[in-house]
């Protein structure tokens, strides 16, 4: 049946390789889960056909085998009543009922061997499908983790950077007010120097006259 071969398609399908070659591996097997889903209803639909041609095959083989025995009971009938004409068609058509009946036996055994192997296939094809959804969700749930990680890990190195530019800014301004506090430093020594400079040339200043009035004073007669 092609219904079959496309089922043992989907049961011989090795997971891990498909993983490993597909792109986009969720994709694919949400694809396959699909297919298996579609498979599942076919082969379940062939199962109670199957069933349902059993007890058909069943009820048909019972009929005709009731039938031989009915004619068979005739028969008896006949030779008691000493027809032995009668008895003999009767025979006749027992014959011809249980040969019909045995053919409906073969194929009811038929039908039983194709019934379990509907029935197997659908079994199977069910724990693939389990197995199938389950490497899905772990897939979707590694991704998800993934992407968690991801933005925690930029997250960090965000918090990180803005600690850093925030610990250089602090380092600047320390820099910067250091800086002015050392000019207003020098400003403030080179203003006492420019000071201490006038405050000389007044003195020097101050002791040249001193100077001249003593010169001039001894330069007078006594």
């Amino acid at each position: 049946m092609a219904l079959l071969e496309r089922v043992s398609t989907l049961l011989r399908a090795n997971l891990n390789d498909l993983i490993d070659r597909a792109e986009d591996p969720q994709k694919l097997l949400r694809q396959l889960v699909l297919d298996m889903e579609n498979q599942l209803m076919q082969v379940k639909t062939q199962v109670a056909i199957a069933i349902a041609d059993q007890h058909l095959l069943e009820k048909k083989r019972k009929e005709h085998m009731d039938g031989a025995a009915e004619w068979r009971n005739k028969a008896e009938l006949a030779v008691k009543k000493g027809h032995d004409d009668l008895a003999r068609a009767a025979l006749e058509r027992s014959l011809s009922q249980d040969h019909i009946a045995k053919g409906f036996s073969q194929q009811l055994e038929d039908q039983h061997g194709e019934t379990d192997t509907l029935r197997t296939a659908l079994r199977k094809l069910d724990q693939k499908l389990v197995e199938t959804r389950s490497r899905c969700d772990l897939l979707i749930a590694q991704e998800r983790r993934t992407r968690m990680v991801s933005k925690a890990t930029a997250a960090r190195q965000t918090i990180s950077t803005q600690h850093n530019s925030a610990t250089l800014d602090r380092m600047k301004s320390r820099i910067v007010s250091r800086e002015a506090r050392n000019e207003a430093e020098v400003e403030l020594m080179g203003g006492d120097a420019l000071e201490d400079q006038f405050a000389a040339l007044d003195r020097e200043e101050h002791i040249e006259t001193l100077l001249n009035e003593l010169k001039a004073r001894q330069s007078k007669p006594a």
